[in-house]
């Protein structure tokens, strides 16, 4: 891990520190403890995690997909994307993918796949599809759907990177019947708030970039929403076993979340 700059704060090691997790730098938690002023800070991460529990188990269970492409994975948090699909589809093939090194040694020593099915582990960019779609078709069949999870990843993608395009060429490669399961920071609650944020983050050379909930729905255009459509992320499908309640407001919950099939 040569490579790892521990002075320099990541998305991913933030994003850990936020949820309480301890492979994190003196950097990436000063920016959490700057996040957590604003009780979104904390709320937001969680309400993220049950959703991707909620989301998965959906795709699994009532969509029958078998194939996840998790792409911006973060650091194993549990449960963890395999963990929740081969519950239900013990055969089920993950790929995760993330650029930290850190993310992609912890993924390695931690998460371990049922027998019968697959977990495999990408040094990746989500800003170069390319070079996901290479090594993700090394695990995944492309001939059958697959879920492309870009969970709480779109906003560190700057306008200047083409985030459409980028969701578009790896939802391109898919088959119909595929599945995009993605959620997004919003600003629409608190403006001044996320706009301290963003800039915090650009401060630190990280990007950070919240968007509004017709920016965010852009992202499922040529897809059939799955119910409830484009909602807060608590408000997706909530269940008993949820951390954050369906009813906190955008200011506590700034994230918006859906998924959509491909036709």
């Amino acid at each position: 891990m040569d490579d790892v700059n521990t002075g320099t704060p990541h998305p991913a090691r933030v994003y850990d520190a936020l949820l309480g997790g301890t492979a994190n730098f003196a950097a990436d938690r000063e920016i959490a403890d700057a996040i957590r002023v604003n009780p979104a800070g904390e709320i937001a991460p969680l309400a993220n995690r049950d959703f991707l529990r909620r989301a998965v188990a959906y795709l699994a269970t009532e969509a029958g997909v078998d194939q996840f492409l998790d792409v911006g994975s973060g650091l194993p948090t549990s449960p963890n994307v395999h963990e929740v699909a081969q519950a239900i589809i013990p055969a089920a093939r993950i790929v995760y993918v993330d650029n930290d090194p850190i993310v992609l040694v912890h993924a390695r020593t931690l998460l371990s796949s049922t027998p019968e099915g697959s977990s495999s582990y990408v040094d990746a960019d989500v800003r170069d599809p390319g070079t996901i779609l290479a090594a993700a078709r090394q695990t995944l069949d492309f001939e059958r759907p697959v879920a492309l999870l870009l969970l709480a990843v779109g906003h560190f993608l700057d306008d200047e990177h083409d985030p459409y395009g980028v969701v578009g060429t790896l939802l391109d490669a898919l088959p119909a019947g595929s599945y995009l399961a993605m959620t997004h920071l919003t600003g629409e609650f608190q403006p001044d708030e996320t706009a301290k944020t963003e800039a915090m983050y650009r401060a630190q050379g990280m990007v950070l970039r919240a968007r509004t909930r017709d920016e965010f729905a852009r992202f499922f255009d040529g897809l059939e929403l799955v119910e409830p459509g484009v909602v807060l992320v608590p408000r997706w499908r909530p269940d008993a076993d949820d951390r954050v309640s369906p009813d906190e407001p955008g200011e506590r919950a700034p994230l918006y979340g859906a998924v959509g099939r491909k036709l």
